[in-house]
C-alpha cells in the first residue's frame, strides 16, 4: 500500500519536479506541467461510479496516450479506474491504497516521461 509520503518522494526524485497545488490538492508538475495530482472524487464522479467508487485517496496520473491508459485500465482494473470525466484524456485515476510502491515508482516516472520536455526525458533515461 502506498501513501501520499511515497507518492512526494517519488515525485521529488525526478528532475526538476516542484510540488504545488492544483485546484487546491497537492500537485507534481515538471517545468510548469501537471504529471501527478490528489484527485478526490466528487460528487458527480460518485454518481456515475455508483457502487465501484473507491473510498480511499486518489492519485491523477498523466500516461502517455489513451492506449496507455486503456491498458492499465484492462490490466488491473483494482487499481487504476477512470470517469466520464477523464473520457479522452490520456490521464488515469489509481486508488492508492491499493497500489504497491514500486509499481507507483514506474507509474510516477511514466507519468513525468509524458510530461517532461524530450530532451530533460532523454537526459534522466541516460543516466
Amino acid at each position: 500500500m502506498a501513501t501520499w509520503d511515497d507518492v512526494r518522494r517519488l515525485a521529488l526524485a525526478l528532475p526538476e519536479t516542484e510540488e504545488g497545488t492544483a485546484y487546491g490538492q497537492p500537485a507534481w508538475k515538471v517545468r510548469g506541467k501537471l504529471f501527478v495530482w490528489d484527485r478526490p472524487l466528487r460528487a458527480r464522479d460518485r454518481e456515475d461510479l455508483g457502487d465501484d467508487a473507491p473510498d480511499g485517496p486518489i492519485l491523477g496520473a498523466r500516461v502517455e496516450h489513451l492506449g496507455a491508459k486503456e491498458a492499465l485500465l484492462a490490466d488491473d482494473p483494482g487499481v487504476f479506474f477512470t470517469t466520464p470525466h477523464f473520457d479522452g484524456h490520456a490521464s488515469v485515476l489509481v486508488r492508492l491504497d491499493v497500489i504497491g510502491v514500486d509499481e507507483l515508482a514506474e507509474l510516477i516516472e511514466e507519468a513525468w516521461l509524458a510530461r517532461a520536455p524530450t530532451r530533460l526525458a532523454q537526459q534522466h533515461l541516460g543516466r
